[in-house]
C-alpha cells in the first residue's frame, strides 16, 4: 500500500472481477466485444437520430439521442479501466482516478435516471393528452428538460464527491470491486462512517427509488389508458412504453439494490455492478432499435443512403 508520509493513502488496489489470470483473459475478450458493441449500437443511434429530420423533430427521439450520448460515456468510465486491469497483475487506482470515476458515474448516472424520467413524462403527455402533445412538448421545453437533467446530475455527483473527499483515508486500501465508487470507499475510511453511509442512502437510494417509483406509476397510468384505445391503433404506443419499461428495469433495479443498503456487502454486489456499468449501456440500443419501427426505417434510410454514397464515389 503506498502511503504520503505514512499517513494518507494516496492509491487503492482494485481486487477486480477474479485472480484466475485465464478467467481474465476470458473476461478480457468478453467484455471487449460488450464495449465494442456498446460504442457502436449508441453512436448509430445518435447518427440516426441526428440524420433523420423526422426522428430529430420527434421529442421521444431528441430524448434518446440524448440517453444514448450518456450510456456512450458511461460505459467509458469504467469499461477501458476494467480492460487494462484484466491484462496486468496490479490493478492500481490513484486517489484523484477514484474521485474522478466516482464524479463522472454519478454525474452520467444520475443524468440517465433524470432523463428517463423526462421520457417518461414525455409518452404521458402524448398518450393521455395527444391533442396537446406538440404544444406542450415543443423544441424549448425539451431542451430545458435536458439541461435540467444535466443540472441534476452534476448536483447529485458533487454531492458524492464531497461526501468522500473529505474522509481520511490511512489504512486498507483496497477495494472489492473492479472500479471505485462511494459504498467501497468510504467503507476505508479511518473514522466511523454512519452517518456518512446515511447521507449516501438519503442521495443515491433515495434518488433511484423514487425516480424509480415515479417511473412505474407514470408508465402504470399509460398503461392504463392505453389499455382502453388498444382497439384505435395504440399498439406502436405500447411497444414503445415496453421498450422504456425494459431499460427503465434494467437501469433501476441494479441501483436500488446497490445504494439503498450501503451498511452490508453481498456476494452479488460484483454482479449488479458489471450489469449497471457493462450490460446495461450495451442493452439500450439494441432494446430500442429491435422494438422500434421508426429507428429502423430511420436506420435502414441511413444505411441506403450510406450504400449511394459509397457507390457515387467509386464512380
Amino acid at each position: 500500500m503506498k502511503k504520503e508520509n505514512d499517513s494518507k493513502v494516496t492509491e487503492f488496489v482494485l481486487l477486480g472481477l477474479s485472480s484466475s489470470w485465464e478467467l481474465q483473459l476470458f473476461l478480457f475478450l468478453i467484455f471487449l466485444l460488450f464495449h465494442v458493441a456498446t460504442v457502436l449500437g449508441n453512436l448509430l443511434i445518435m447518427v440516426t437520430v441526428r440524420t433523420d429530420t423526422h426522428l430529430l423533430q420527434s421529442p421521444v427521439y431528441y430524448f434518446l439521442g440524448h440517453l444514448s450520448f450518456i450510456d456512450l460515456c458511461l460505459s467509458c468510465v469504467t469499461v477501458p479501466k476494467m480492460l487494462g486491469d484484466f491484462l496486468q497483475e496490479g490493478k492500481i487506482i490513484s486517489f484523484s482516478g477514484c474521485l474522478a470515476q466516482i464524479y463522472f458515474l454519478h454525474f452520467l448516472g444520475a443524468s440517465e435516471m433524470f432523463v428517463l424520467t423526462v421520457m417518461a413524462y414525455d409518452r404521458y403527455v402524448a398518450i393521455c393528452s395527444p391533442l396537446h402533445y406538440l404544444a406542450v412538448m415543443n423544441r424549448q421545453l425539451c431542451f430545458q428538460l435536458v439541461f435540467a437533467c444535466w443540472c441534476g446530475g452534476f448536483v447529485h455527483s458533487i454531492t458524492q464527491v464531497t461526501l468522500v473527499i473529505q474522509l481520511p483515508f490511512c489504512g486498507l486500501n483496497e477495494l472489492d470491486n473492479f472500479y471505485c465508487d462511494v459504498p467501497q470507499v468510504i467503507k476505508l475510511a479511518c473514522m466511523d462512517t454512519y452517518v456518512v453511509e446515511v447521507l449516501m442512502v438519503s442521495n443515491s437510494g433515495l434518488l433511484s427509488l423514487v425516480c424509480f417509483l415515479v417511473l412505474l406509476i407514470s408508465y402504470a397510468v399509460i398503461l392504463i389508458t392505453l389499455r382502453t384505445r388498444l382497439r384505435q391503433g395504440q399498439s406502436k404506443a405500447l411497444a414503445t412504453c415496453a421498450s422504456h419499461l425494459m431499460v427503465v428495469s434494467l437501469i433501476f433495479v441494479p441501483c436500488v439494490f446497490i445504494y439503498l443498503r450501503p451498511f452490508c456487502s453481498f456476494s452479488v454486489d460484483k454482479v449488479f455492478s458489471v450489469f449497471y456499468t457493462v450490460i446495461t449501456p450495451m442493452l439500450n440500443p439494441l432494446i430500442y432499435t429491435f422494438r422500434n419501427a421508426d429507428m429502423k426505417t430511420a436506420m435502414k434510410k441511413l444505411r441506403k443512403k450510406h450504400v449511394t454514397s459509397c457507390c457515387h464515389v467509386q464512380e
